[in-house]
């Protein structure tokens, strides 16, 4: 965590007296901006697409558009990085984080044409905070969605491989923790790995809206102080520098007011989640014993499961993930508040958004890696029980009520039918 102090003492800050003073209203408690470089790389694109309308419009001249340009491409780059101390989740919607980069943007791009360049008239020009925060915001999430959805396909591909390897391996299935029909391990597994791929599909979908952005909205969504045309402008220099299909909001007064599509996202991520964490759970259960429980699943052997029951083997991993799990679901929680406590014309309360899906789409891509990794990829159906359960299991009698009734089947299995018909 960044804290505003450098060490070497001949460092000269680039930014100035607004950051300063958002140091001392935020002390950073958690991730600074600079910790966050998706946010950071987010605004910088957002200030050199701006930059590059606003000459074209003739709000820029070139000196000035060149320098900006200049010096957000070295952000992008990865320079400045320690200029950037500010608190990454603050009060005032995004002001903060907003003119610190006008701030670090304006004084390089002033070294390198040297001239005045201002960081409100010239690096914020046609912006607003309310446009510009939740376009960079948008831009940091949608360059970080890729990682959860491929580690969450990874663990799809990891099931689906297991459910090939043990495809004819018979397992007794259950329903209410009692004694059901068998069914397969490949069954069990193709199952886990469709309802993973499935919420992987739901989690990409989702931040798709998040390709809309409200740039040139500037404040409440008029528009106002920026020239014609300015939101299309920028939002095409937004797809050249993305690649990504990046397109100007047509309702900028619904991008700024309403941010239903942050709390579909969140929705999407603890989805995935819940679903991770159940398998995990059923993996648990099913490993459980491996004497005195299901004893049917082995897991892999990590790490020592006891610091004094020598041999022991706990399920650390599945556990792992049901943890994660719970928190993905707290942050996801975190955004359906800010989003619902969103304002008349404006939400305020994106940075907290913003560092709540971020945590989400770090932990599920924790979450799924380490599952795949540490668990799946290891499971065998060897477990001690596996074939002493499947004689409880109730296929002779499900098919004996289907032919002869159901009274007639319950009452033959309760004289003492013991063989369920797993081997048939």
């Amino acid at each position: 965590m960044s804290t505003g102090i450098h060490p070497d003492s001949t460092w000269a800050p680039l930014y100035g007296a607004q950051t300063e003073l958002a140091m001392d209203n935020f002390p950073p408690r958690g991730r600074t901006f600079g910790d966050f470089p998706p946010l950071v790389r987010g605004y910088a694109q957002v200030k050199l697409a701006a930059a590059r309308a606003n000459q074209a419009l003739g709000v820029l001249d070139e000196q000035r558009c060149d320098a900006i340009t200049k010096a957000c491409q070295e952000i992008l780059d990865g320079e400045h990085a320690d200029h950037f101390p500010t608190a990454l989740v603050h009060g005032g919607g995004g002001t903060t984080a907003n003119m610190n980069v006008n701030e670090v943007i304006a004084a390089r791009a002033g070294e390198l044409a040297g001239a005045t360049v201002h960081p409100n008239d010239h690096v914020n020009a046609s912006q607003s905070t309310n446009d510009t925060y939740p376009t960079a915001m948008a831009l940091a999430l949608l360059s970080q969605v890729d990682a959860p959805v491929a580690a969450l396909n990874r663990l799809a591909d990891a099931l689906e491989s297991k459910a090939a390897e043990f495809d004819t391996t018979r397992r007794l299935g259950r329903t209410c923790l009692q004694d059901a029909v068998t069914l397969t391990a490949g069954d069990t597994h193709r199952a886990q790995a469709a309802a993973v791929r499935r919420t992987a599909g739901v989690l990409e979908a989702a931040t798709h809206a998040l390709t809309t952005v409200p740039v040139g909205a500037t404040a409440v969504g008029t528009g106002i102080g920026a020239p014609a045309h300015f939101a299309e402008r920028c939002a095409e220099e937004l797809a050249r520098l993305t690649g990504l299909p990046i397109s100007a909001s047509e309702n900028p007064y619904d991008s700024l007011s309403h941010f239903d599509p942050y709390a579909h996202i969140a929705s999407a991520g603890a989805r995935a989640a819940i679903t991770m964490a159940k398998i995990a759970a059923d993996v648990r259960l099913l490993s459980s014993g491996p004497r005195g429980g299901f004893g049917e699943l082995t897991i892999p052997a990590v790490q020592a499961g006891s610091s004094i029951m020598p041999a022991k083997v706990n399920p650390v991993i599945p556990e792992y993930v049901m943890q994660l799990s719970y928190r993905v679901r707290g942050s996801a929680h975190t955004v359906e508040c800010a989003v619902a406590a969103g304002e008349l014309e404006l939400n305020v309360m994106e940075p907290v958004i913003l560092d709540a899906l971020s945590n989400i789409f770090d932990d599920l891509a924790a979450a799924a890696t380490t599952f795949t990794e540490r668990c799946v990829l290891g499971l065998d159906w060897n477990g001690p029980h596996r074939e002493r359960n499947l004689a409880g299991a109730l296929d002779r009698w499900v098919e004996m009520s289907a032919t002869r009734g159901y009274e007639s089947a319950t009452a033959e299995l309760r004289a003492g039918g013991s063989d369920g018909g797993a081997a048939r």
